[in-house]
């Protein structure tokens, strides 16, 4: 049997890829940054050509890097930034845009409509989402509004539409799948997470047609084989799931009541409900946490645009550090924030605010405010806008929490991860392995191939690197917290 599995983890600002051992632990990774499009203000775009160069390039890297052929890789696991919204010709595999990435809010004024026309009941009782930009179905009407004849096109199924999984598919399979897996089928608007299927009345709503849309799969299956010019040889493809979800995996949190949490671009918790999905009324997002055979199995999900986000603001902003990993250090310089706040709303709210219009503010500054307590804020929002889902999560689900799993490229800071437990007031606990989005989807593709046997397998691979707990006075944690909801009410509603 070979020896390895081999994750695809495509990134907002890069794209990985990481080759796993049968005990879980990374053997190689290569990573590849590539550019962000700002067309206007909350607005983001990605050249999917860019997308995929720098996750085929990894790729090859991470094979050369190890020394090994295809012969030694049992399966490919594809994960992705999830909403994030590609057009394609399907005679040529050509993008016929940029993408439009989760974070952008262009089709803010679009949902506003659909909110004002009565139609957020209907979206939120079949997709468990919220009618809002952050998600893809929205984006897609945009991008077939804004072309000439592109709608027509679409509905004679020579474009179609996919997100970032389904165009590495696309491609690493020259064409011939065209699918994603329920995880990414439930963040497009267009899914109805209790049938399984694409929604009729969803799209004629968004005035999306059935034909560009790709074919729903579980995400732990063979989808078909790699092209062997990509690798030399053909690999077969077995896993796919959402970024986000395929954390949830990695850190096997496959028990009603366990719950992540990814410090990444964004900040994405997520709580496993089981195969019964939680309607939420106060902010959350009811999602498919991955679909095996023939159960699904459900999440409450708390998204936050803007985490480590803000730390490549401080870095390519304010230059006010060389690389992320210095923010630790640079934040260390202060006990504290001497009462500094940062909402890092530059594309708006997520959960549970749900505020495209809300900007970022930084308040409390004095003549004593140095760069130092600046930075130490945008990493404290992190753990501020955790602590906003988790008091949601916990009322909605009727589940306590007494631990939090964390990943993400933060969560090597360990004065966030104290903070994070202080403010939470549960301990906080870090894997040996950090790298949860492509274990999960690694995991994933293994299951699908007898790489390994089942859960059980998975279970036993995560390992505890260390443990955070609580050791903040009440008083002081809810002083600052209290300081924190004051700063986000200056942010919410800012723009007209």
């Amino acid at each position: 049997m070979s020896r390895y599995i081999l994750a695809l983890d495509q990134g907002t600002t890069s794209s990985r890829s990481i080759i796993f051992d049968r005990a879980g632990r990374v053997v190689s990774m290569a990573q590849q940054e590539f550019p962000q499009i700002f067309p206007g203000p909350g607005q983001v775009e990605h050249d999917p050509e860019a997308i995929w160069a720098s996750q085929l390039q990894t790729a090859r890297d991470v094979l050369a890097q190890a020394g090994l052929t295809p012969a030694d890789i049992a399966a490919i696991g594809v994960t992705n930034q999830r909403e994030t919204t590609l057009l394609w010709d399907k005679a040529t595999g050509r993008p016929v845009a940029n993408a439009i990435v989760w974070q952008s809010r262009i089709t803010a004024p679009l949902c506003d409509r659909l909110k004002a026309d009565g139609h957020e009941p209907t979206f939120r009782r079949k997709t468990g989402l919220v009618v809002d930009a952050y998600f893809s179905g929205t984006k897609i009407k945009h991008l077939l509004d804004s072309s000439d004849g592109l709608r027509a096109r679409a509905a004679r199924g020579e474009v179609l539409f996919g997100t970032v999984d389904s165009f590495l598919i696309w491609r690493l399979t020259g064409g011939r799948h065209h699918l994603t897996d329920a995880t990414n089928a439930s963040r497009t608007l267009l899914f109805n997470i209790h049938t399984q299927e694409w929604d009729d009345e969803l799209l004629e709503l968004l005035d999306v047609p059935r034909a560009m849309l790709p074919e729903v799969r579980g995400s732990s299956e063979v989808y078909g084989e790699t092209l062997p010019e990509w690798f030399g040889a053909s690999i077969p493809v077995a896993g796919i799931a959402g970024d986000q979800q395929a954390a949830l995996f990695g850190q096997a949190c496959f028990e009603p009541g366990s719950a992540k949490n990814t410090y990444g671009t964004g900040c994405f918790m997520l709580l496993n409900t089981g195969t019964t999905p939680v309607p939420s009324e106060k902010g959350l997002v009811t999602t498919v946490a991955w679909r095996i055979g023939r159960e699904t199995t459900y999440a409450l999900e708390g998204s936050v645009f803007v985490a480590g986000a803000a730390v490549q603001w401080l870095r390519d902003g304010l230059h006010a550090i060389r690389a992320s990993a210095e923010v630790e250090r640079l934040m260390s310089e202060v006990p504290d924030t001497d009462g500094v706040y940062l909402v890092p709303a530059f594309v708006g709210l997520g959960a549970p605010y749900w505020d495209p219009r809300a900007r970022g503010v930084i308040v409390g500054l004095t003549r004593n405010t140095k760069m130092a307590h600046i930075a130490r804020a945008a990493v404290d929002a992190m753990a501020y806008q955790t602590r906003d889902v988790l008091e949601v999560m916990q009322l909605e689900s009727k589940l306590p929490l007494t631990s939090l799993k964390v990943d993400g490229g933060a969560a090597s800071n360990a004065l966030l991860l104290q903070f994070q437990s202080d403010i939470l007031d549960v301990a906080v606990r870090r894997p040996v392995v950090s790298e949860t989005t492509a274990l999960g989807a690694a995991y994933l593709a293994g299951l699908a191939v007898g790489y390994w046997n089942g859960l059980d397998d998975v279970r036993k691979n995560w390992a505890l690197d260390r443990e955070f707990r609580p050791s903040m006075a009440p008083a002081r944690r809810d002083t600052l917290y209290g300081g924190w909801k004051k700063a986000v009410g200056r942010a919410v509603n800012w723009e007209d």
